[in-house]
C-alpha cells in the first residue's frame, strides 16, 4: 500500500512538473492546458482506484445469484455412440440372440463399408469375393444369409474371437 502511495505521488508529481513547463512555453492556450491537466490528473485518480478496488481482499463473497451466473466446466462425457456401442458389445458377448439381432448388424455395416470403399466389393451381391477379403471365421459370423440361433439365451460370441474380427475389419 505504501508502494502504491508513492507511485501515485510521483506521477502526480510528474504531471505538475509538466504541467509548469507547458504553462511556460504556452504552446497552447492556458485554457487547454490546465484542461489537460485534470484530465490526466482523472486518469491517475482512476487508475489508482481501480487498482486499490481490485487489490481489496475484504470483499464479500458472490451472491448465489453470481454464483449461478458463472459458467461451470462441463465434465468430459463419453460420446453417445461410443457407450452404445459397448453395451452392445457387452450383451452380443453374453447373449446369441443379442448377438444376432443387435451386434452382427453394426458389424457387418462396418464390413460392408469398409470392402466397398477399399475394394469395391458389396458384401450382397459379391458374396465369394467379400468371403476371400474377411477369412473363413470373419465370413462365417457376418455372411448376410447367417441363421438364426437355435436358442437366444446361449452365449454370444467370446471376447477373444471378436477382437479377431474387428482386428480382421481394421485391415480391410
Amino acid at each position: 500500500m505504501r508502494s502504491e502511495r508513492s507511485r501515485i505521488a510521483t506521477t502526480v508529481a510528474g504531471t505538475t512538473v509538466l504541467l509548469v513547463v507547458m504553462l511556460g512555453l504556452r504552446p497552447v492556450s492556458i485554457q487547454q492546458i490546465l484542461s489537460a491537466y485534470v484530465l490526466v490528473l482523472a486518469a491517475i485518480a482512476l487508475a489508482a482506484l481501480t487498482r486499490i478496488a481490485r487489490s481489496a481482499s475484504d470483499l464479500p463473497p458472490p451472491s448465489d445469484f453470481e454464483t449461478a451466473l458463472r459458467t461451470r466446466a462441463v465434465d468430459p462425457m463419453r460420446p453417445p455412440e461410443l457407450v452404445r456401442t459397448e453395451r452392445e458389445i457387452t450383451l452380443g458377448t453374453s447373449s446369441a440372440g443379442h448377438l444376432h439381432q443387435r451386434l452382427l448388424p453394426i458389424l457387418r455395416e462396418a464390413a460392408a463399408a469398409r470392402l466397398s470403399a477399399n475394394h469395391n466389393v458389396d458384401l450382397e451381391r459379391r458374396p465369394d469375393a467379400a468371403r476371400t477379403l474377411l477369412g473363413e471365421d470373419t465370413w462365417e459370423l457376418l455372411r448376410p444369409d447367417r441363421p438364426e440361433p437355435h436358442d437366444r439365451d446361449d452365449p454370444g460370441i467370446p471376447m477373444r474371437r471378436l477382437r479377431g474380427v474387428i482386428s480382421t475389419l481394421e485391415k480391410l
